[in-house]
């Protein structure tokens, strides 16, 4: 039996999508393989959000190559359906594919190891193309499980490629969402996480929201906490910030992609929201959820922000309170309109990446210091060493407790537990009940 080793860069879509995948595989007749040592078949699932990512997929199906000549090697994933034209080049690997019919990788893996022949099998999406559901079986690694229930963008923001690589927006028919999330509680998961490339878009072609598919699922027994993905902060309405307080098991952590805190950028971003409209969201989130976090991403360094728009972007988020900023510098790709833009320096963007990042660590742990005292539902999910157990409160805080040498492991289990300290990026709590669920 052949064995497939997989290799996974870009978010957690992707990482799903490579679960779906080994899911394939398997029903093909290969087994996964746990290390890349016993690999006969090698997928590189690509991403190509940033140069880097470019880089580092590219990287990986060349020293794969060179460690093992005589496999059959896999290129796939965004950076080949937005880059075809690279990726059909690149010799190292045997067969070529985007992000369009998945389920198709093992039979062409089979057809390679007979003909010998490479194959690239790229092709552009439709405008009315579906959303492809993609079966898979959870191994139960993790607590926590994800589920993609978006694909694609209509956006086309001025930096992005995400929609060449995608396609437009499609979202997972409501019945297979919910056939998918009570095959996830049977196998054990307790917390749900609901992702998409654009996930605030879900549901538009059925006439229903994002919040539909979050009440489905709340519904189903043995489901715990549903989570959100990264959400676009216009998508946001009203109506589903009180239909969503109305769920009890919902998380209320917030991943409102910012990308920069200047109006003026904003613009040349093509974004659909001032500073002033995503205040006021976070502001409106705050009332409905008292206890809500706040996550994001930050754009340094995009085609001529200047030093002043860099100070508004971070005074804006300083003004929000993040509990925790990804901060990436900005990277042209091409075929957007903010490539043709007037670049800066390497060396700015740099500098002004770290200087976010700093504030970043501020903010955050000046969030988790204001959770010392508070009492939260913590889910344990391991033993992080002989000295703790660790899980994550709703707002995705990091909380660690003591562990007792002849206590059993909490992994599963939920706790109320007390917060009494704030340690970096985690805090150090103490449980108060000894059963819950």
């Amino acid at each position: 039996m052949y064995k497939v080793y997989f290799i996974t860069f870009g978010c957690k879509v992707s990482q799903y999508e490579t679960e779906c995948l080994k899911s394939c595989f398997s029903s093909a007749g290969f087994a996964v393989a746990e290390s890349e040592e016993k690999g006969d078949v090698f997928v590189v699932n690509s991403c190509t959000v940033t140069g880097s990512g470019d880089k580092k997929s590219l990287y990986a199906v060349r020293k794969l190559r060179r460690r093992y000549p005589d496999s059959v090697i896999v290129l796939t994933g965004c950076l080949p359906q937005a880059s075809p034209e690279i990726c059909e080049k690149i010799p190292e690997a045997d067969i070529v594919t985007g992000t369009r019919d998945r389920q198709r990788l093992p039979e062409l893996v089979k057809k390679v190891m007979e003909d010998k022949q490479r194959i690239t099998d790229i092709s552009c999406f439709g405008v009315h193309d579906a959303f492809e559901v993609i079966p898979y079986e959870s191994s139960f690694d993790q607590t926590r499980a994800f589920m993609k229930i978006q694909d694609g963008c209509d956006c086309f923001c001025s930096y992005c490629i995400i929609p060449y690589a995608r396609g437009r927006c499609r979202s997972k028919p409501i019945e297979a969402v919910i056939a998918e999330a009570q095959k996830l509680a049977e196998a054990g998961h307790k917390e749900l996480v609901l992702v998409g490339i654009n996930l605030a878009f879900y549901g538009r072609e059925f006439g229903i929201r994002l919040v539909d598919a979050v009440e489905e699922c709340c519904k189903i027994s043995g489901i715990e906490r549903v989570r959100l993905g990264s959400l676009e902060p216009e998508m946001i309405s009203d109506d589903d910030l009180v239909r969503l307080s109305h769920q009890p098991k919902f998380c209320p952590q917030f991943h409102l992609s910012l990308q920069s805190g200047c109006g003026r950028t904003l613009q040349r971003m093509r974004r659909k929201y001032t500073p002033d409209e995503y205040f006021a969201l976070v502001e409106k989130i705050r009332k409905i959820f008292p206890n809500a976090a706040f996550t994001t991403d930050i754009m340094v360094g995009f085609p001529q922000e200047s030093e002043e728009d860099f100070a508004e972007s971070m005074a804006f988020a300083e003004k929000v309170g993040f509990a925790k900023i990804h901060v990436f510098q900005y990277s042209p790709r091409k075929g957007t309109t903010a490539a043709g833009l007037p670049q800066l320096p390497e060396s700015v963007k740099a500098e002004r990446a770290d200087r976010m990042k700093a504030l970043g660590e501020r903010l955050s742990e000046k969030y988790m210091e204001g959770l010392v005292g508070k009492t939260v539902p913590v889910l344990f999910e391991r033993e992080s060493s002989e000295e703790f157990h660790q899980g994550h409160a709703p707002d995705m805080t990091l909380i660690k407790i003591f562990r007792e040498k002849s206590k059993k492991s909490l992994r599963n289990l939920i706790f109320y537990v007390i917060i009494e300290e704030s340690r970096g990026d985690h805090c150090i709590g103490r449980i108060i009940d000894q059963e819950w669920r």
